[in-house]
Protein backbone atom coordinates (compact mmCIF):
# COMPACT_ATOMS: atom_id res chain seq x y z
CA UNK A 1 0.00 0.00 0.00
CA UNK A 2 1.52 3.26 -1.13
CA UNK A 3 0.63 5.70 1.63
CA UNK A 4 -0.95 8.72 -0.07
CA UNK A 5 -0.56 11.35 2.61
CA UNK A 6 0.30 15.06 2.73
CA UNK A 7 4.08 15.67 2.84
CA UNK A 8 3.80 17.49 6.20
CA UNK A 9 2.30 14.37 7.79
CA UNK A 10 4.69 12.06 5.96
CA UNK A 11 7.54 13.90 7.67
CA UNK A 12 5.93 13.94 11.13
CA UNK A 13 4.95 10.26 10.96
CA UNK A 14 7.88 8.90 8.92
CA UNK A 15 9.04 6.56 11.68
CA UNK A 16 5.58 5.01 12.05
CA UNK A 17 5.38 3.69 8.49
CA UNK A 18 8.29 1.32 9.04
CA UNK A 19 7.12 -0.05 12.40
CA UNK A 20 5.82 -3.63 12.66
CA UNK A 21 2.26 -2.59 13.52
CA UNK A 22 1.98 -0.51 10.34
CA UNK A 23 3.27 -3.39 8.25
CA UNK A 24 0.59 -5.49 9.98
CA UNK A 25 -2.07 -3.02 8.81
CA UNK A 26 -0.84 -3.27 5.21
CA UNK A 27 -0.71 -7.07 5.31
CA UNK A 28 -4.19 -7.24 6.81
CA UNK A 29 -5.72 -4.88 4.22
CA UNK A 30 -4.15 -6.84 1.37
CA UNK A 31 -5.55 -10.08 2.80
CA UNK A 32 -9.00 -8.52 3.11
CA UNK A 33 -8.92 -7.36 -0.50
CA UNK A 34 -7.64 -10.74 -1.68
CA UNK A 35 -10.77 -12.41 -0.30
CA UNK A 36 -12.95 -9.98 -2.20
CA UNK A 37 -14.23 -8.10 0.83
CA UNK A 38 -15.36 -4.52 0.29
CA UNK A 39 -13.36 -2.03 2.35
CA UNK A 40 -14.33 1.56 3.09
CA UNK A 41 -13.26 4.22 2.38
CA UNK A 42 -11.71 3.67 -1.07
CA UNK A 43 -7.92 3.32 -0.96
CA UNK A 44 -7.21 6.82 -2.22
CA UNK A 45 -9.30 8.30 0.61
CA UNK A 46 -7.96 6.30 3.57
CA UNK A 47 -5.72 9.24 4.55
CA UNK A 48 -8.10 11.95 3.35
CA UNK A 49 -8.16 13.66 6.77
CA UNK A 50 -4.40 14.11 6.61
CA UNK A 51 -4.48 15.40 3.05
CA UNK A 52 -7.25 17.92 3.69
CA UNK A 53 -5.66 19.14 6.95
CA UNK A 54 -1.86 19.44 6.75
CA UNK A 55 -0.04 19.08 10.07
CA UNK A 56 0.88 22.77 10.18
CA UNK A 57 -2.78 23.79 9.88
CA UNK A 58 -4.26 21.59 12.62
CA UNK A 59 -6.06 23.74 15.18
CA UNK A 60 -9.00 21.48 16.14
CA UNK A 61 -9.25 17.68 16.37
CA UNK A 62 -12.57 15.79 16.30
CA UNK A 63 -12.08 12.10 17.09
CA UNK A 64 -14.43 9.47 15.71
CA UNK A 65 -14.30 5.70 16.15
CA UNK A 66 -14.23 4.16 12.68
CA UNK A 67 -15.53 4.91 9.18
CA UNK A 68 -19.14 4.51 8.12
CA UNK A 69 -19.61 0.94 6.90
CA UNK A 70 -22.36 1.54 4.32
CA UNK A 71 -21.76 1.88 0.60
CA UNK A 72 -20.74 5.37 -0.47
CA UNK A 73 -20.72 6.90 3.02
CA UNK A 74 -17.09 6.91 4.15
CA UNK A 75 -14.58 9.28 2.57
CA UNK A 76 -11.84 9.46 5.18
CA UNK A 77 -13.18 12.24 7.41
CA UNK A 78 -14.79 11.42 10.77
CA UNK A 79 -18.57 12.02 10.87
CA UNK A 80 -18.52 13.35 7.28
CA UNK A 81 -20.19 11.92 4.17
CA UNK A 82 -19.63 12.82 0.51
CA UNK A 83 -21.92 15.24 -1.28
CA UNK A 84 -25.10 13.48 -2.37
CA UNK A 85 -25.27 11.29 0.75
CA UNK A 86 -27.80 12.26 3.42
CA UNK A 87 -26.16 13.06 6.78
CA UNK A 88 -26.38 10.00 9.10
CA UNK A 89 -28.07 10.45 12.51
CA UNK A 90 -24.95 11.45 14.49
CA UNK A 91 -24.04 14.12 11.95
CA UNK A 92 -27.63 15.38 11.85
CA UNK A 93 -27.45 15.75 15.63
CA UNK A 94 -24.16 17.66 15.33
CA UNK A 95 -25.91 20.02 12.94
CA UNK A 96 -28.76 20.52 15.44
CA UNK A 97 -26.27 21.50 18.15
CA UNK A 98 -24.57 23.95 15.79
CA UNK A 99 -27.94 25.58 15.12
CA UNK A 100 -28.70 25.82 18.85
CA UNK A 101 -25.19 26.93 19.77
CA UNK A 102 -24.35 29.51 17.13
CA UNK A 103 -27.56 29.95 15.15
CA UNK A 104 -26.33 28.56 11.83
CA UNK A 105 -28.81 26.59 9.74
CA UNK A 106 -27.00 23.50 8.50
CA UNK A 107 -28.06 21.83 5.24
CA UNK A 108 -30.29 18.80 5.92
CA UNK A 109 -29.17 16.89 2.84
CA UNK A 110 -25.47 17.80 2.72
CA UNK A 111 -22.92 16.34 5.13
CA UNK A 112 -19.55 16.86 3.48
CA UNK A 113 -17.30 18.42 6.14
CA UNK A 114 -14.32 19.01 3.84
CA UNK A 115 -14.72 22.76 4.39
CA UNK A 116 -14.04 22.25 8.11
CA UNK A 117 -11.03 20.06 7.36
CA UNK A 118 -9.53 22.67 5.05
CA UNK A 119 -9.74 25.25 7.83
CA UNK A 120 -7.71 23.14 10.26
CA UNK A 121 -10.24 20.71 11.77
CA UNK A 122 -8.60 17.26 11.73
CA UNK A 123 -11.52 14.83 11.37
CA UNK A 124 -9.72 11.78 12.72
CA UNK A 125 -11.20 8.31 13.04
CA UNK A 126 -9.33 5.98 15.40
CA UNK A 127 -9.51 3.25 12.74
CA UNK A 128 -9.06 4.43 9.16
CA UNK A 129 -10.74 1.50 7.40
CA UNK A 130 -13.71 -0.83 7.92
CA UNK A 131 -15.24 -3.90 6.24
CA UNK A 132 -18.59 -3.29 4.56
CA UNK A 133 -21.50 -3.82 6.95
CA UNK A 134 -19.20 -4.75 9.83
CA UNK A 135 -18.51 -1.88 12.27
CA UNK A 136 -15.21 -1.93 14.17
CA UNK A 137 -14.01 -4.83 12.00
CA UNK A 138 -10.59 -3.26 11.38
CA UNK A 139 -10.12 -1.56 14.74
CA UNK A 140 -7.88 -4.25 16.25
CA UNK A 141 -5.36 -4.53 13.43
CA UNK A 142 -2.97 -1.70 14.25
CA UNK A 143 -4.93 1.40 13.31
CA UNK A 144 -5.34 2.62 16.88
CA UNK A 145 -1.57 2.39 17.39
CA UNK A 146 -1.17 4.68 14.39
CA UNK A 147 -3.88 7.20 15.29
CA UNK A 148 -2.82 7.30 18.95
CA UNK A 149 0.61 8.31 17.69
CA UNK A 150 -1.01 11.00 15.53
CA UNK A 151 -2.64 12.46 18.65
CA UNK A 152 0.67 12.29 20.55
CA UNK A 153 2.52 14.06 17.73
CA UNK A 154 -0.03 16.87 17.67
CA UNK A 155 0.16 17.15 21.45
CA UNK A 156 3.97 17.15 21.51
CA UNK A 157 4.72 19.38 18.54
CA UNK A 158 1.89 21.91 18.54
CA UNK A 159 0.22 24.32 20.99
CA UNK A 160 -3.31 25.56 21.66
CA UNK A 161 -5.10 22.81 19.73
CA UNK A 162 -8.73 22.21 20.72
CA UNK A 163 -9.60 18.50 21.07
CA UNK A 164 -13.31 17.63 20.95
CA UNK A 165 -13.86 14.29 22.67
CA UNK A 166 -17.41 13.04 22.17
CA UNK A 167 -18.35 9.84 23.95
CA UNK A 168 -16.46 7.33 26.05
CA UNK A 169 -14.29 6.01 23.24
CA UNK A 170 -12.93 9.42 22.26
CA UNK A 171 -12.51 10.42 25.90
CA UNK A 172 -10.18 7.46 26.43
CA UNK A 173 -7.71 9.39 24.23
CA UNK A 174 -7.49 12.22 26.78
CA UNK A 175 -4.40 10.69 28.38
CA UNK A 176 -2.49 11.23 25.11
CA UNK A 177 -3.01 15.01 25.26
CA UNK A 178 -0.86 17.46 27.20
CA UNK A 179 -3.52 19.68 28.76
CA UNK A 180 -0.95 22.19 29.96
CA UNK A 181 -0.74 23.51 26.39
CA UNK A 182 -3.91 22.23 24.68
CA UNK A 183 -7.65 22.33 25.36
CA UNK A 184 -9.96 19.34 25.84
CA UNK A 185 -13.73 19.71 25.52
CA UNK A 186 -15.77 16.62 26.43
CA UNK A 187 -19.40 15.72 25.83
CA UNK A 188 -21.62 12.72 25.20
CA UNK A 189 -21.51 11.17 21.74
CA UNK A 190 -23.92 12.73 19.20
CA UNK A 191 -25.39 9.30 18.43
CA UNK A 192 -29.19 9.08 18.90
CA UNK A 193 -28.49 6.71 21.82
CA UNK A 194 -26.60 9.32 23.86
CA UNK A 195 -27.18 12.76 22.36
CA UNK A 196 -29.57 13.71 25.16
CA UNK A 197 -27.01 12.76 27.82
CA UNK A 198 -24.85 15.84 27.36
CA UNK A 199 -24.13 16.44 23.70
CA UNK A 200 -27.08 18.75 23.19
CA UNK A 201 -26.19 21.97 24.97
CA UNK A 202 -22.42 21.33 25.04
CA UNK A 203 -21.78 24.49 22.96
CA UNK A 204 -18.52 23.04 21.69
CA UNK A 205 -18.62 25.03 18.46
CA UNK A 206 -18.78 28.45 20.08
CA UNK A 207 -16.37 27.37 22.83
CA UNK A 208 -13.86 26.15 20.26
CA UNK A 209 -13.87 29.49 18.48
CA UNK A 210 -13.56 31.39 21.74
CA UNK A 211 -10.48 29.37 22.67
CA UNK A 212 -8.90 29.82 19.24
CA UNK A 213 -9.49 33.57 19.21
CA UNK A 214 -8.10 33.93 22.75
CA UNK A 215 -4.79 32.70 21.29
CA UNK A 216 -4.91 34.82 18.14
CA UNK A 217 -5.85 31.85 15.98
CA UNK A 218 -8.54 32.09 13.28
CA UNK A 219 -11.96 30.78 14.31
CA UNK A 220 -13.64 28.00 12.34
CA UNK A 221 -16.45 28.96 9.99
CA UNK A 222 -18.78 26.06 10.76
CA UNK A 223 -21.28 26.98 8.04
CA UNK A 224 -21.53 24.51 5.16
CA UNK A 225 -22.65 25.72 1.77
CA UNK A 226 -24.15 23.09 -0.49
CA UNK A 227 -22.60 22.99 -3.96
Amino acid sequence: MDVQIHPSWKEVLKDEFSKPYFQQIITFLRAEKATGKQIYPPGALIFNAFNQTPFDKVSVVIIGQDPYHGAGQAHGLSFSVPAGVKPPPSLANIFKEIKTDIGIDMPPQFGNLTKWAQQGVLLLNAALTVREGDPFSHAKYGWTDFTDEVIRKISDQKENVVFLLWGKFAQEKQSLIDETKHFVLKAAHPSPFSVDKGFYGCKHFSKTNQLLMQHQLPPIDWKLLTP
